[in-house]
């Protein structure tokens, strides 16, 4: 699973070219998505305004909410200083869940907001996913 956090939510609102590159592939492919949870896209909009309306008329791309049981979780992440409410939303979206399995990406443009472990991938590094 590929979640897009806040910073990246706001890349592609600025024209990423291999954030646009990788959304339209995951449109195309049947079943994948490009993951944004709810608060990332909360934190983007706040930072700057527009931005849930650009991302989310992209084909491919799904908002995972913060139900119950995310919100007692990311509610307790945040507490013990995980980080902010976005990046705290985006490493619970990232936990391994029955239906995706495996381990999730996590494209950032603030790879150290995130600890150990978490597989990240800066969205600024050349390469990033393959695209130039």
């Amino acid at each position: 699973m590929i979640i897009l956090d806040a910073t990246a939510v706001l890349a592609m609102t600025r024209g990423h070219r291999a954030l646009h590159l990788l959304a339209n592939n995951v449109a195309n492919t049947p079943g994948d998505w490009l993951h944004i949870p709810a608060l990332c896209l909360m934190h983007a909009e706040a930072k700057e305004k527009g931005a849930v309306g650009d991302v989310l008329r992209l084909a491919g791309v799904m908002v995972d909410p913060l139900g119950q049981a995310a919100a007692a979780t990311v509610g307790a992440m945040y507490r013990e200083g995980w980080g902010g409410p976005d990046v705290c939303h985006a490493l619970y979206v990232a936990e391994p869940h029955l239906e995706t399995g495996g381990m999730s990406i996590i494209l950032t443009g603030q790879e150290d907001a995130y600890p150990p472990g978490i597989l990240t991938v800066d969205i600024g590094s050349p390469g990033m996913l393959g695209f130039h």
